[in-house]
């Protein structure tokens, strides 16, 4: 073997070879990509924050709607009047009777406070006396228009008899006041929730007072301190329907 040690010959002519410590130096990128690269860069980091600037407006708006316009508030259930046939009736000699009825008007109300509307079923109408049912009906359904309110007529016919069945309806004539109790409720479909109305009617046995005359020669006036007074003879008692508070 030889001594002298054999040459390397490099694999490329000094002209093409690459200084890896010059491409540490800058940036691993040559000098004219350096601009459009960082300009890429910030334009890629404008349009992500510009997006995530318009997801949070989006979202803090949906918010807003849903605690606001858009929540879900429930419908109302009102008692606008009251109206009873057959008191006149009651008012005869025979008063509590077999054989009579009595029927409830009632003119209900429902209120929609939503922005959309709703629709609302039958208005199951059921009258208490005393804790025993005496009578029930059901109004006829409909549909509530957005933040309006819509009519309901429901009528309930009672037979006296089932009044005269329960037992505190003695002592309440002897006091002249029967209180009957009225329950409603209805269903809200889409969203389904149910409301419900309670009230009382009173029945009252009041006394009638004479007609008011001015004429001195009919022996009903006297003057006194404090203005006319009646002096004729009263009136019988009759029955009067009240809507309770």
């Amino acid at each position: 073997m030889s001594d002298k040690k054999e040459q390397v010959k490099p694999l490329a002519p000094a002209a093409h070879r690459v200084d890896i410590d010059y491409y540490d130096r800058s940036n691993d990128f040559p000098d004219e990509l350096g601009p459009q690269l960082c300009h890429r860069r910030q334009r890629c980091i404008k349009l992500c924050g510009c997006f995530a600037a318009i997801l949070l407006i989006a979202l803090t708006v949906v918010l807003v709607l849903m605690f606001t316009v858009l929540h879900v508030k429930i419908p109302s259930l009102k008692m606008n009047s009251v109206a009873v046939e057959g008191v006149t009736e009651l008012n005869g000699t025979s008063g509590f009777g077999p054989g009579r009825n009595l029927t409830f008007g009632f003119g209900l109300e429902v209120k929609n406070p939503n922005v959309a509307s709703y629709r609302f079923g039958n208005v199951a109408t059921f009258l208490y006396y005393g804790g025993s049912l005496v009578g029930e009906a059901a109004g006829p359904a409909g549909e509530a228009q957005a933040r309006k309110r819509v009519g309901v007529d429901v009528r309930v016919v009672v037979m006296v008899d089932k009044i005269m069945e329960v037992g505190r309806l003695k002592g309440d004539l002897s006091v002249g006041i029967l209180s009957i109790s009225s329950y409603m409720k209805d269903i809200i479909w889409k969203p389904k929730v149910e409301i419900a109305l309670n009230t009382k009617i009173f029945f009252e046995h009041q006394q009638q007072l004479p007609a008011r005359s001015s004429d001195p020669s009919r022996g009903d006036f006297r003057p006194g301190g404090m203005g006319t007074e009646f002096a004729g003879h009263a009136l019988p008692p009759k029955w009067h329907a009240v809507l309770g508070q």
